[in-house]
């Protein structure tokens, strides 16, 4: 047994939960397997996770960091992206797009149904992308935040493989967006039933290499492998059903629990692992995987209709006020990055801004003084007798959030703010922090397959935009910048409009970059082999086997 693991269990607490939390998920082995690069058909696979979030309804849901992980195997996409974001086909076998990107035409795999045996055809894309576009939202049910909605003219199925898809703008979007996390499909009778149902997960039937078996609710979810199904995506290069038989999706709150879970073979995988952990985990002959998604980078999108930051000043001063390799060398390994821009530098349309935002604690200051705050005897600044005060609230989908936040707190304390934290669990960080108006800074996950889809969150000039930095539409400039992404019609014309966006965004301290993300940390045993990680950083098991 190793030092580690001899620390971590000799923790009489934390043997006696671990053993209850893992009993009825198969037990696996501490000895190193064989090495084999031969498929084994059959096993287990424990998967231990953070949280099984706080809904199940697949358009509210299959975004998250959480259920996503469970919806992108038991669904499947019309098109694959992979870690570089080359698109590929899966369901939709090829397409076409008129000239001017306003009309695009799906040719549909044949013979591929969902897990009630009703037919993945025409009709049922058409279904899906309309929930997708609009959702319902009378009922609860959200569009898909990064779906091209604001143009959307409609879908048709013009016979049983071939959907045609309007928009009354240009729209190079809609074909990556169709490989986002959010974009799985489902039977149409699932889409027919009301929020209330579909929120209970074992009523969804998805079209994947895994069927929903049982569902404990809050603890843990179980899938059963497929027979049937033989049309996984062509990038993959698998055929057939998948090897494992069953994935247990378990829900571990505890991080040291889920690693050293897999550690002693009572799992294989333990998701979100501390990032002050990774190199021992490594050394104890783990494999660590950590995935860099397409998408924001993490930072604050900053509230611009609250004091104090509804100064440029005030934003300015925080964006230079904050030392990010301090954040690298204290939280995080060298698997993490610092932020150059807004976008993940896998973004084909990212660019280096990394001087308009550097950590610069003497023009942070006079960035304050400028905008008129005092520092006090008490190191806290004033101005007109209200403190430079505000609250952060760590973002519980990032394993490291807090540890960050209070870095970030430290930093800007010594400039003259005064920083509160609020902690909260997944569903209460939900209810009261997500979508609330009155939050001074909101720490962004978030990813995305298409530059094109940003406006959709950046401003709200059409209804069910996001409008990080609550400005309505108030700010012109922007609204160009975000209406000219979107409807673009030439790739290299719009890469130079997200560098201006880029640049505009981060001048006007819109955006606080931190690092570039890695929100999906996957510890695994040494058995687990042929695992798929796919531009959105999710694990994909269809083609995985166990060596034990």
């Amino acid at each position: 047994m190793t030092t580690r693991l001899r620390r971590l269990l000799g923790v009489a607490s934390a043997l006696t939960v671990g053993a209850v939390l893992l009993s009825g998920c198969g037990a696996g082995t501490s000895a190193a397997p064989a090495e084999s690069s031969t498929p084994k058909p059959g096993g287990d696979l424990v998967f231990l996770i953070d949280s099984l979030g706080a809904t199940w309804i697949p358009n509210n849901s299959a975004i998250s960091s959480y259920q996503g992980q469970i919806w992108g195997n038991v669904t499947d996409k019309l098109v694959y992206v992979d870690a570089e974001g080359n698109l590929s086909p899966w369901i939709a076998e090829s397409w076409d797009e008129n000239a001017d990107k306003t009309q695009f035409t799906l040719h549909l795999k044949e013979g591929v149904t969902f897990s009630d045996g009703t037919p993945l055809d025409a009709a049922a894309v058409v279904a899906n992308i309309d929930i997708w576009a609009k959702g319902r939202p009378d009922e609860g049910i959200n569009r898909i935040g990064l779906f091209p909605s604001a143009n959307y003219a409609g879908a048709e199925a013009v016979d049983a493989t071939t959907v045609k898809v309007s928009f009354s703008a240009p729209t190079l979007s809609f074909i990556p967006t169709l490989a986002y996390h959010g974009s799985i499909l489902l039977s149409p009778a699932t889409l027919a039933l009301p929020a209330d149902q579909q929120a209970d997960l074992t009523k969804d039937i998805g079209s994947g290499p895994f069927t929903v078996e049982k569902v404990a609710e809050g603890d843990s979810v179980v899938l059963k492998k497929r027979d049937d199904y033989n049309w996984g995506p062509e990038a993959v290069g698998h055929e057939g059903a998948a090897y494992l038989d069953t994935i247990t999706y378990k829900q571990v709150a505890e991080p040291t629990l889920r690693t050293a879970s897999v550690e002693s073979g009572q799992a294989q995988v333990a998701y979100n692992a501390s990032p002050q952990d990774l190199d021992a985990l490594k050394q104890e002959g783990l494999t660590v995987e950590t995935p860099r998604y397409l998408g924001f980078v993490n930072g604050y999108a900053l509230n611009t209709s609250v004091a104090p930051f509804d100064d440029v000043k005030v934003r300015q001063a925080v964006q230079h006020g904050i030392d990010r390799d301090q954040i690298l060398s204290t939280v995080y390994t060298e698997d993490w990055h610092a932020a150059e821009s807004l976008f993940q530098s896998t973004v084909p349309e990212a660019t280096d801004h990394s001087a308009d935002f550097a950590y610069d604690p003497d023009k942070a200051a006079a960035l304050l003084d400028a905008a008129g705050w005092v520092k006090g005897a008490d190191g806290v600044r004033t101005k007109n007798g209200q403190k430079l005060s505000f609250t952060l609230y760590p973002n519980p989908y990032l394993q490291a959030s807090q540890s960050v936040d209070e870095l970030v707190d430290q930093q800007l304390t010594s400039l003259g703010f005064e920083v509160n934290l609020e902690t909260y669990d997944v569903p209460t960080y939900g209810q009261k922090v997500i979508g609330n108006a009155t939050v001074p800074a909101n720490e962004i996950t978030r990813s995305f397959v298409d530059v094109g889809t940003v406006a959709g969150v950046l401003t709200s000039q059409k209804k069910g935009d996001e409008d990080w930095f609550k400005l309505g539409t108030s700010d012109a400039t922007l609204n160009d910048l975000s209406t000219r992404i979107a409807t673009a019609t030439d790739r290299d014309a719009r890469a130079k409009v997200a560098d201006e966006l880029q640049s505009y965004v981060l001048d006007q301290g819109y955006f606080v970059p931190l690092t570039q993300i890695v929100q999906r940390v996957y510890v695994q045993a040494p058995e687990v082999s042929g695992v798929s990680y796919n531009g959105l950083a999710y694990a994909y098991y269809l083609d995985t086997w166990l060596n034990s």
